[in-house]
């Protein structure tokens, strides 16, 4: 897994270093950099995979941008000569990187003005190898020296977690099915299109597996008494509706038998976010490292809770070296939250006086805890006692 992520010099994100977890929630007021930080890795990530640019970043859920956009710039502090983000492995492999980019003649990709990679033993590219007159600025050679290294090396087993991680922010009509994504991939498109294929492959896995873990996820979704894929539905849809060739199917079990079952178009869409995360979670098919940008949206405050409370068993039954960064604005969230597992990690992040992005982990402390006894996690962060609340 990935242990230490370092970001420089990115948008809002002037210096900070963050240590994760299996889980890590990302809280605070809008507009304070959680997605900055989400965004920072998938540079990183194009970087591992050879080349940044605006493809390679939207491909991994970045939003594209322009070079002045993507490097901070604070009145209080000296604007930096480059963009840096690094990464660390719980064994020791070590990936990190600048990038550059000119401001007033961007070019269409970035250039690598350093590039380190360490299997935690040895190094296989170094700081100084870039200052070689012979390579192209705009091309990694870390992601070319990955040929001649074993599948099994600490440092390749980091670089492939990097080269796949993405951002997921789905949105309703995608889930629905009546909108394409723009960015396909599997299980689950960015935006979360093949929602059906990927519940398919869930059920098919686990039907072999355990079907305790699809129960665990029918359980989240107290209206319903059984999930299906189909390549079948026409006739529950209108003619005049935008639909995919496989298709959800959900029965609703307080219905009359003729008439209980629907399609994702007319499925409540909390349901819908549901299995997206679980689909993403559970299968290993998904990234062993991604990010859910606003998990809670269109949930309820209580199955947002429950959803939270399963997402680390989830991810573990995936895989063990399962991943998952998440941003969150509703409270509920928290109370899903187990901070005793040091896996499961919570982050407040603000902006300082000077507009700097800070990223704190709140941790139980002994005065924590005992308010904890007497109030949920929900509650002391709208009280004030965790911060990442806006200043209004």
């Amino acid at each position: 897994m990935i242990r230490t992520v370092h970001i420089d010099g990115f948008k809002s994100v002037h210096s900070e270093t963050l240590e994760l977890g299996r889980v890590n929630c990302f809280i605070g007021a809008n507009g304070v950099g959680k997605s900055n930080v989400l965004e920072a890795i998938g540079v990183l990530g194009a970087a591992a995979n050879g080349v940044v640019d605006d493809e390679a970043l939207v491909r991994r859920g970045v939003r594209a941008g322009l070079p002045r956009l993507y490097k901070s710039s604070f009145s209080s502090e000296r604007t930096p000569a480059h963009i840096g983000v690094g990464a660390t492995g719980d064994n020791g492999a070590c990936y990190r990187v600048s990038l550059l980019n000119p401001l007033d003649s961007p070019e269409p990709a970035w250039s690598y003005k350093t590039e380190l990679l360490s299997d935690g033993k040895q190094e296989i590219v170094s700081d100084g190898v870039r200052n070689r007159k012979n390579l192209n600025p705009q091309a990694g050679l870390a992601a070319l020296q990955l040929v001649d290294v074993a599948p099994d090396n600490a440092a390749a087993k980091l670089m492939q977690c990097l080269q796949n991680y993405a951002i997921y922010c789905p949105n309703t009509p995608t889930l629905r099915g009546t909108v394409p994504d723009a960015q396909s991939r599997a299980p689950v498109g960015l935006s979360g299109g093949q929602l059906a294929e990927g519940f398919a492959e869930l059920q098919r896995r686990y039907s072999e597996e355990d079907s305790g873990v699809i129960d665990e996820v029918l359980e989240l979704i107290d209206w319903v008494n059984d999930i299906q894929t189909t390549s079948y539905g026409a006739n529950l849809l209108s003619p005049k509706v935008a639909r995919t060739k496989l298709m959800l199917k959900f029965t609703d079990r307080f219905m009359n038998k003729s008439r209980n079952e629907l399609t994702a178009y007319d499925a409540s869409e909390g349901a819908l976010y549901v299995i997206f995360c679980a689909v993403l979670c559970l299968l290993p098919q998904a990234p062993r490292l991604f990010a859910i940008d606003n998990l809670d949206q269109a949930l309820n405050p209580r199955l947002v809770t429950r959803l939270t409370a399963r997402l680390s068993g989830w991810l573990k039954s995936g895989g063990q070296d399962r991943q998952l960064l998440f941003t969150a604005h509703n409270p509920a969230v928290l109370d899903g939250l187990d901070l005793s597992d040091p896996e499961v990690r919570l982050f407040a992040v603000e902006r300082n006086s000077n507009g700097l992005t800070c990223v704190r982990r709140v941790e139980l402390s002994h005065q924590l805890t005992d308010l904890n006894k007497e109030y949920p996690l929900s509650r002391l962060w709208l009280m004030g006692h965790l911060g990442a609340v806006p200043n209004v």
